[in-house]
């Protein structure tokens, strides 16, 4: 059985799904009076947008979503105030936006993050090192240099130094205190 997932063909449902919700959410817009903010539940178009692998899909999400909030406005039935109802609609929009904006940025961060950790090379297992000389074994058999096998194996560059104590073993005649 073949179980790879086909981008393109789960792109499409998504977006139809983003359809089918807007157009629900607009239709139940229209029957409820203009003092409701009915164009908040939008947002849920936004959101169902984040599982495409499109990554502008969100934006083209809330643009429609923000022309839908306004076609409410000519639609639903007659009631409230028109400040509230002016109000209700412009916040509405303002969720709309800010929560595709932000939900977008969160997903970037998520995917470099996972791109960076995918990058990062790890060693990990038990490594053979000599008990005297501190050479590691390969999985070849040969013996390096701890630090030319760690520079082979991972990301890290050494500098070399002396530490307090084998300074004053090696150099006793310096008074290094």
């Amino acid at each position: 059985m073949n179980f790879r997932v086909d981008r393109g063909h789960a792109d499409g449902r998504i977006i139809a799904f983003c359809v089918a919700i807007s157009i629900a959410i607009f239709f139940l817009d229209s029957l409820i009076p203009l003092g409701v903010a009915g164009g908040v539940p939008f947002i849920l178009a936004v959101l169902v947008s984040l599982w495409s692998s499109r990554r502008r899909l969100p934006f083209y999400v809330a643009a429609g979503a923000s022309i839908l909030v306004v076609a409410g406005f000519y639609t639903s039935p007659p009631g409230g105030e028109l400040w509230k109802i002016l109000c209700n609609r412009g916040l509405a929009i303002f969720a709309i936006w800010t929560t595709a904006i932000l939900s977008v940025q969160r997903k970037t961060i998520e995917q470099e993050r996972e791109q960076a950790v995918s990058e990062l090379k790890v060693l990990g297992g038990l490594l053979p090192i000599c008990a005297s000389c501190k050479k590691i074994r390969d999985d070849q058999g040969y013996w390096s240099q701890i630090e030319s096998y760690i520079r082979d194996h991972s990301e890290a560059q050494f500098s070399h130094g002396i530490c307090p104590d084998c300074a004053r073993a090696m150099y006793p005649e310096l008074d290094l205190e």
